[in-house]
């Protein structure tokens, strides 16, 4: 149904901008860097996942602004176009290195010396450390560097994307007679970015240093002969969106291992350099890298600051991180098909064991009654236990089908692997449809019982990759229901085949039902409202920008209906805005966990639906992916979901933070006479309890 043009609801001054929005999570992830409650190694990686998210935003996010602006593509929603977005973009993200730096020059690198973990910087060697370097750098670093002296015959070289480089200014002349000036080098990608020095040397048992000062230090070990008038590390950051025609190729496999070749050389989008490198330098870097100067970011400290994330991993000190937990095993999980045969099964993740998932394809890879397993691969992971199910499902005779998503972002490399192994094992390897990432969790399982076949079903909000399930929050759901078993069935036929649109019975999938759904279940909600029926609507996602359900949204909220949203990143809906938006609230939540489930919740006038989903309420989501949104229908297990995934979240006063009307956001806290209620702590209490 068209939308008048004229429609007041499509006013830009009701929408935040996505990436800006986006951008901004990341200021609530540097928040809990910056909280004495957190423990100070746990601090530190969160100083490192903003960092690495900041990367990933240029790479990803701001590339696609700058394409935007090449393409003279019309504003979005809020009216900006792509180069006052862009402007924006590099105000805000300066802003936020700077309070990145500041967090770790001014707080977390005293701090972890304080405690004996000690990140020295060059004027705070000791000359028996300076001298360990010194052997260390000569006889492990100085000999895969290769550095290059820029005149006529060496131009300047390609830079590897977030590679680390020194920029090194010369004085003197070389073994052939010509004058220096300057010089680049580059780390190779085999070095270790941290050096922990050895106690007999330091003295103390947690001393490291970045890669990155010892090659300013010592960088004039490469030029005898030569003097070293200045070393300036750099970092350049690339556009990484690869972009394959995939109706132009006939193999798409072939084409993205093409263009992976080259990924780390396109265009650069930001340049990160040492605070005190002269200005003629930075000149240089920008013309190399086609980059105008609000592209600069001056660092005061390593440009690769994000490395530091070593430091966590090599120092073994549980007092300096969360108190280890142990999910929740799941009874009767070794024998999957009478368990779930009996009933319904709801996992919430991290809190209950992902065991229950790996076991499903396992037994099934093992058991002679299975004849078939078809499963969807977005992120799996290194050593998948579930690809190597699937390898032995083939090799026990079974047909098995695995849809593998290659162009899942950062991961196609790993996904073009998973790919060959299976194929090698006699696995049907789909790789989606063209146009459409297949981003749906879905594993089906077809077993004969007796006389007859029977189905059961995996379908979650996270992706099959035993890590993340310790480390995000999601739902998963295992049924045997016959009816969401022949839907599951009919969109592997969609995805392997070339089977039509056919009307589903329990699911709702994008890009055919699941955009439509969502607006018809908002309409009935804001109908019943008006009618003066109780009008309820919760809903839990990573991320909200699609346009026709934020209007829908804003008329539910006009109409009366309660609305309450948990958004952990951009949300580009503007809450609290008087006549528009005064029944909506919109919270997110950080905290020792990712959010990454999602859970839609509508009161249906006394007969409440709950969904799980893959999908996230953004337009490329609902409408360029394939997801599946899936029910709870047993009622015991619906209440558990609303009471763990959103009332305990709308609930939480310490890892929330509120959406305010002009797009900023308010830092929740217990209010007076208030207990402390933080969600993801009340879920690791009830799962150790």
């Amino acid at each position: 149904m068209s939308e008048p043009v004229d429609d007041p609801l499509r006013d830009p001054a009701l929408y935040s901008n996505r990436e800006l929005s986006q951008l901004d999570f990341n200021f609530r992830v540097l928040a809990q860097a910056q909280d004495p409650a957190v423990p100070l190694l746990e601090r530190l990686r969160f100083l490192c996942i903003s960092c690495t998210n900041l990367d990933e935003f240029f790479e990803i996010r701001a590339a696609t602004v700058r394409h935007a602006q090449d393409f003279e593509m019309p504003p979005a929603p809020d009216g900006l176009s792509p180069g006052v977005v862009l402007r924006r973009i590099h105000e805000r993200a300066a802003e936020l290195v700077e309070a990145q730096y500041a967090c770790w020059n001014r707080v977390l690198r005293p701090a972890l010396s304080e405690a004996g973990v000690r990140v020295l910087a060059r004027h705070h060697w000791t000359p028996a450390q300076a001298e360990w370097l010194r052997r260390h750098f000569c006889d492990e670093i100085l000999p895969v560097l290769s550095p290059l002296g820029l005149d006529p015959a060496h131009p300047f070289p390609k830079i590897l994307n977030k590679s680390l480089n020194i920029v090194v200014v010369l004085e003197g002349k070389d073994a052939f007679g010509r004058a220096g000036h300057l010089a680049i080098v580059r780390a190779p990608r085999s070095l270790p970015r941290i050096i922990q020095l050895p106690q007999e040397v330091s003295g103390g048992e947690h001393d490291f240093v970045f890669l990155s000062a010892v090659l300013s230090a010592f960088v004039d070990e490469l030029f005898p002969g030569m003097q070293v008038k200045g070393a300036y590390q750099f970092r350049v950051t690339r556009n990484s969106e690869l972009i394959v025609d995939e109706e132009e190729v006939e193999n798409l496999a072939l084409a993205l291992r093409d263009e992976l070749v080259g990924r780390g050389y396109l265009r650069a989008m930001r340049l990160e350099i040492a605070q005190n490198c002269p200005a003629p330098i930075v000149r240089m870097l920008l013309e190399n890298f086609q980059l105008d100067g609000n592209a600069v970011y001056r660092i005061d400290g390593p440009v690769n600051l994000n490395r530091v994330i070593q430091v966590y991993d090599l120092v073994q000190r549980p007092e300096l991180k969360f108190p280890s937990f142990q999910p929740r095993q799941l009874p009767g999980s070794d024998a999957m098909f009478d368990l779930v045969r009996a009933g319904d099964v709801l996992l919430h993740h991290p809190f209950d064991a992902f065991t229950p998932v790996l076991e499903l394809v396992r037994q099934a890879a093992e058991d002679p009654n299975v004849l078939a397993i078809k499963q969807t691969l977005y992120r799996t992971g290194k050593d998948s236990a579930i690809v190597e199910s699937l390898v032995q499902a083939a090799r026990n005779g079974k047909d098995v089908t695995a849809v593998i998503e290659l162009r899942a972002r950062f991961d196609e490399e790993a996904n073009l692997g998973f790919a060959d192994r299976l194929q090698e094992a006699g696995v049907q390897v789909v790789y989606g449809v063209v146009g459409y990432k297949t981003h749906a969790k879905m594993l089906l399982v077809v077993r004969r019982e007796g006389r007859q076949l029977r189905r059961y079903v995996h379908l979650a909000t996270g992706n099959y990759h035993a890590g993340t399930a310790r480390q995000y929050t999601d739902l998963g759901l295992v049924t045997a229901d016959p009816d969401i078993g022949a839907d599951v069935n009919q969109i592997f036929q969609q995805l392997s085949g070339l089977a039509p649109a056919a009307q589903l019975k329990r699911l709702l999938q994008s890009p055919f039902t699941l955009h439509g759904g969502l607006l018809e279940r908002i309409g009935r909600e804001a109908a019943n409202a008006r009618s003066g029926k109780p009008a309820r609507i919760i809903a839990r996602m990573n991320a909200l920008n699609e346009p026709q359900v934020i209007r829908a949204l804003y008329a539910a909220s006009q109409a009366g209906a309660s609305i309450d949203l948990i958004v952990r990143g951009a949300c580009t809906l503007r809450p609290g805005i008087h006549g528009v938006s005064d029944n909506i609230r919109v919270r997110s939540v950080v905290g020792r966990f990712l959010e990454h489930g999602r859970a839609y919740w509508f009161a249906n006038d006394g007969d409440p639906e709950l969904f799980c989903a893959s999908a996230d309420w953004l337009e490329r989501n609902l409408l360029r992916r394939v997801e599946v949104c899936f029910p709870i229908l047993d009622p015991a297990l619906a209440a558990r979901v609303k009471a763990e995934a959103l009332d305990n979240y709308l609930a939480d006063n310490c890892n929330a933070w509120a959406l305010q009307p002009d797009g900023s956001y308010l830092k929740l806290s217990p209010g007076h006479g208030e207990a402390p209620h933080s969600a993801q702590a009340r879920l690791l209490e009830a799962a150790s309890g």
